[in-house]
């Protein structure tokens, strides 16, 4: 009998494994993570008509924000940017380490030391976090990818 209770027992602890490691299991495939893509449907501007789009308004101008990624540990993230027309100095570090795609539009970049950038549809940039300068554009959309050593706290 006391072979049988082990038996048993044994039996009923090895089931207890295999149940908590298929819900294991299962939780692991709900926490699938995919690939960020943005489709030409989106680069056309569909991006832009997504829920979690965020709208912000400054005086006159409006810009569309859509965040397609953002890393676990929040340092990295990508999406698309829409901006109207808009010029602002940068006289603190920009403060991210920025790359940019622009899609439509262009901005001009007038670095603290006076260079001058120009930079078009169908080219890209990458801004340090350290640069500083002028931004002018009469409007653009970007696709962007951003580094940021040091995320905001949530």
């Amino acid at each position: 009998m006391k072979l049988s209770i082990r038996m048993t027992s044994a039996v009923l602890a090895m089931a207890m494994s295999m149940a908590l490691a298929g819900s294991v299991n299962a939780q692991e495939e709900s926490d699938v993570v995919l690939p960020a893509k943005i489709s030409k449907q989106d680069i056309s501007g569909e991006i832009f008509k997504r829920p979690d789009m965020e709208k912000t308004t400054r005086g006159e101008n409006t810009t569309l924000d859509v965040t397609t990624l953002l890393s676990s540990d929040k340092k990295f993230s990508s999406g698309m940017y829409k901006s109207g027309k808009v010029r602002f100095e940068a006289t603190e570090p920009y403060g991210v380490d920025e790359f940019m795609y622009f899609i439509e539009g262009s901005v001009t970049l007038t670095s603290s030391d006076g260079s001058v950038q120009v930079i078009n549809a169908g080219e890209a940039v990458t801004i340090p976090k350290e640069w500083t300068g002028v931004w002018d554009t009469d409007g653009y959309t970007k696709m962007w990818v951003i580094y940021d050593q040091a995320p905001a706290e949530e």
